[in-house]
């Protein structure tokens, strides 16, 4: 076990001969040890083990909509980029980086292009990888085969309803397989935006001081709302929101690592719920969405997305929040006390000006940079980081809700992830010199 001094670094050590994850079902207990957070040797291993071998999500394909149409992206610390293709209008997803000599291919962010010309040496690709020009080819003496020297595509790509993964490891079982119950809750979100959606432009891209687990556990945790945010129920009393009932939930695992919490809250819904927030004159249209929901899908199902919230955990690191606005989210930990994270606010396709608007200043209001809950969650998160350095105690207890039903504010959707994670990693003694 560790000692006081191993606790005073960032790199806390792994217990030599246990799991990071221990799950005592007899005794309702599950603890994660502290070096998940922190250990430079478990982050590597978790690079390879966890991000080598799981369904990441690149983006939408909404983002994509013509041939030649680009976004760039860094997928677990791999430069990608995301592609129309001209000829078979499918979405590739390439290795950034040229056949001859390395370089990146993609130097922008999103754009369209026929041709992807690597500045180095000026080699020319195509929207569908094909080596299409090199300067000086006599040079060759034998020849170049354009085929071999065409981009590397990403082993596996795949899409579902819209929103477009990829997994570097060839023998990956098939995305509908790997997100499992997910897939229902994907479904209530875009059913719920008419069965359309596109991601808005613009990304919401920082970086800070914490691993980036803490962030999957807080963006699905109900326990934390009430002290953590409480100057925005403040807020919320102050324009007129009715507060009384609080948030009521449950749980629900969704197999292979991912789970949402699905509630209902006071605060209202783009998708058709009202607030004071969103003024007197939306009442009408927001009457009118919720009259077509159900009209398209039947009471029950139309009330789901009308009136409760998700907070949805797509293993290993996509959050969508369909809350106060429908929010896409990933993270990646560079190193294992530092977490980048870059949002999307998702919405219906060709969405009439005025609920665009109330869609966009309901997720700047509480979930923008500078909104009501991102500064809270990221102070919270580093402190957390930082008192992983103190020294003292070794585990992490994540056992709330085990001896009774999973209510929205237990911890059972944590509890799912750190199972499947711990499947991937395996025990600490075969980190590679983690003790």
């Amino acid at each position: 076990m560790s000692t006081v001094e191993d606790w005073t670094t960032h790199d806390t050590t792994a217990p030599a001969h246990e799991p990071l994850v221990i799950d005592d079902q007899d005794n309702q207990t599950f603890r994660v040890h502290r070096s998940a957070m922190t250990s430079a040797e478990v982050h590597r291993a978790e690079v390879e083990r966890v991000f080598g071998h799981s369904w990441l999500y690149v983006g939408h394909e909404s983002e994509v909509p013509k041939p030649g149409d680009f976004v760039r992206r860094n997928l677990a610390g791999r430069p990608i980029f995301m592609v129309r293709g001209a000829k078979s209008r499918d979405v590739n997803v390439f290795h950034n980086s040229c056949t001859h000599r390395g370089a990146l291919v993609c130097r922008q962010d999103s754009g369209n292009s026929k041709v992807f010309q690597c500045f180095y040496h000026a080699w020319s690709f195509d929207s569908e990888g094909k080596l299409k020009g090199v300067p000086d080819r006599e040079g060759y003496s034998n020849g170049l085969d354009f085929d071999r020297l065409s981009l590397a595509k990403v082993a596996r790509v795949d899409s579902y309803r819209g929103f477009v993964f990829a997994c570097f490891d060839a023998d990956v079982v098939d995305l509908p397989t790997w997100l499992a119950g997910a897939k229902e809750y994907i479904d209530l979100v875009v059913d719920g935006c008419g069965g359309s959606v596109e991601i808005i432009k613009g990304t919401n891209e920082y970086s800070f001081d914490a691993n980036y687990k803490l962030l999957i556990e807080n963006s699905a945790d109900g326990y934390h709302a009430a002290s953590t945010h409480d100057t925005y129920f403040k807020y919320l009393v102050s324009i007129g929101t009715d507060l009384q009932g609080g948030v009521i939930g449950q749980a629900v695992k969704l197999g292979n690592g991912h789970a949402v919490i699905e509630y209902s809250a006071p605060w209202g819904r783009p998708v058709a719920k009202w607030e004071p927030l969103f003024g007197e004159d939306a009442k009408v249209e927001i009457d009118r969405i919720r009259a077509e929901l159900t009209e398209r899908y039947g009471a029950e199902r139309a009330h789901k997305m009308c009136e409760v919230n998700r907070n949805l955990i797509i293993y290993p690191n996509l959050i969508i929040n369909d809350i106060m606005a429908v929010t896409v989210r990933t993270m990646f930990s560079p190193a294992p006390n530092r977490v980048d994270v870059t949002a999307w606010e998702l919405a219906p396709t060709d969405e009439v000006p005025s609920l665009r608007e109330r869609r966009l200043d309901s997720f700047l209001t509480f979930l923008g940079p500078g909104g009501f809950a991102t500064p809270d969650d990221v102070e919270a998160l580093e402190s957390c980081q930082t008192g992983f350095s103190s020294g003292g105690v070794e585990w992490n207890d994540i056992s709330r809700g085990m001896g009774r039903g999973p209510m929205a504010n237990d911890e059972q959707q944590m509890r799912e992830f750190w199972r499947r994670w711990q499947q991937q990693m395996g025990d600490a003694a075969d980190l590679g010199g983690a003790r």
